[in-house]
């Protein structure tokens, strides 16, 4: 079981890192000047391969949380209304997620209308998404 929690921990960390840093492209994205076709099409490149990236490093963590969830019964039982909170949290991660993949397609169609600054906000969403599961799963408050 502890290998299991291990690479669960170390997938979440890693598909956090690329929610971390893809909307900081978009940030850079929304901010380039329209006559800059170049870094434009730089910058939708390293934003579509890290949304693939992260999109493949968010499978095995999911796969492996559910395996400690139903596999080893981690979070059942009575006692353990943190492990629905914790499932909300990752439905909302799964949520802003495809909410990255979307924005990137409206990027790509150069139809985004959002400002830099709209997406500086929008940066900060993983963070607190982090924060409350890591409170969730080891303060365990309800």
């Amino acid at each position: 079981m502890l290998w299991i929690k291990a690479l669960h921990i170390v997938f979440v960390a890693s598909w956090f890192a690329g929610l971390f840093y893809l909307p900081r492209i978009f940030v850079n994205l929304a901010m380039v000047p329209a006559d800059s076709a170049a870094e434009r099409a730089r910058l939708l490149l390293m934003a579509r391969k890290l949304l693939r990236f992260t999109t493949i490093l968010a499978v095995p963590a999911l796969a492996f949380g559910l395996y400690l969830w139903l596999g080893y019964g981690i979070g059942r039982g009575p006692g353990n209304g943190w492990m629905h909170a914790k499932l909300g949290v990752v439905v909302v991660v799964i949520g802003y997620h495809h909410a990255c993949s979307s924005l990137l397609k409206k990027f790509e169609a150069n139809t985004m209308r959002r400002s830099h600054v709209w997406f500086r906000w929008f940066n900060e969403v993983p963070v607190l998404l982090l924060l409350a599961a890591v409170i969730l799963v080891v303060v365990k408050p309800f």
